[in-house]
């Protein structure tokens, strides 16, 4: 009698094995997906990165769900993707400015960049456009210059956080242009407009989408943008390159996952990445908003993100910014 118990339950396993190989292999997601932002909604990288996730909605037919993790020029939300579960439930935004910047601009992070993150795959690299309030009394870089070096400290720029690539544009301009200019941070672009707007600060280096709706509607003038040649979004504003030869800087977003994710889930999660990103729908997307598709893997971005944190480390250290 036991034997027979015994060969009825190795019948039985040996029946349930398939079905268990199944469920292992099961593609991934099989769940909704959390996405973590790491600004306010209506900035510039919250509508690209909602263009990816819809994207990913019509190819995986599983939500991503959008949580938008604002603080610390990114850091708040990066740190909560590191401390999340590394099955794939939860990825979010690979962004220059917690990965390349904050590591030499803060003193200290809750987080490794190079220890505690998986580096999935490129969305997009666009470049900011520097954006000032209709009041301000110039109209090309030169006249700006001028205007702001006959009033040192008198006018100010906002960012989207301490460290981001839009707080680092303003830095460099300083550097270049040799102005006096004080440094604004606030949680995301969409306050940082709120303020611009009403006049309470006087220019935004922002990512290029929300800057550039700006300008097109009359709401703000744009007088460069920080790419090393003009954006063909917008041919009529110049490169700030045009007037500070060498001036360069070009925001990027990717996406990121927390350590420890299985090489399988990766190469599964890089490949769909690569194929929502090159689909027509978000290519056309990216472009009407200014960016540039960047459909790279996850290795090139890790050595991305490497070469991008070396490059902007003297810069940073130069400014004398440091966040404590």
């Amino acid at each position: 009698m036991a034997g027979l118990i015994t060969r009825r339950a190795a019948l039985a396993s040996a029946a349930l094995l398939p079905l268990a190989a199944h469920a292992q292999a099961a593609p991934w997601p099989s769940a909704p997906v959390r996405f973590i932002g790491l600004f306010p909604p209506g900035g510039g990288t919250d509508i690209l990165s909602r263009i990816w996730c819809a994207k990913m909605a019509d190819i995986t037919n599983q939500q991503f769900i959008v949580e938008n993790r604002s603080g610390s020029g990114g850091n708040v939300g990066t740190h909560a993707i590191a401390q999340s579960r590394n099955d794939g439930s939860v990825i979010g935004l690979a962004s220059v400015s917690s990965l390349a910047i904050s590591p030499t601009l803060y003193s200290s992070l809750p987080f490794d960049v190079t220890r505690d993150f998986s580096y999935l795959g490129g969305l997009w690299q666009l470049p900011n456009m520097l954006v000032v309030h209709n009041d301000v009394a110039a109209r090309s870089i030169p006249e700006l210059i001028a205007l702001l070096k006959a009033n040192p400290g008198r006018y100010s720029f906002a960012s989207s956080g301490s460290g981001t690539s839009v707080h680092l544009s303003g830095e460099m301009f300083k550097q270049m242009a040799g102005v006096d200019i004080i440094h604004v941070p606030y949680r995301g672009a969409a306050p940082a407009h709120i303020d611009l707007l009403a006049g309470r600060v006087h220019m935004i280096f922002d990512n290029i989408p929300q800057a550039l709706a700006a300008h097109r509607g009359g709401t703000l003038r744009a007088l460069a943008v920080t790419g090393a040649q003009r954006s063909p979004q917008a041919p009529e504003v110049p490169a700030m390159a045009e007037f500070l030869p060498g001036f360069e800087i070009t925001s990027w977003g990717g996406v990121l996952g927390p350590a420890g994710m299985a090489p399988a889930l990766v190469n599964r999660i890089a490949s769909l990445t690569k194929q929502a990103v090159e689909t027509r729908k978000v290519t056309e997307r990216y472009i009407e908003n200014g960016a540039t598709p960047w459909p790279i893997g996850p290795e090139e971005l890790a050595a991305f993100r490497a070469a991008d944190a070396a490059r902007f480390a003297p810069l940073i250290r130069a400014s004398g910014a440091r966040v404590e």
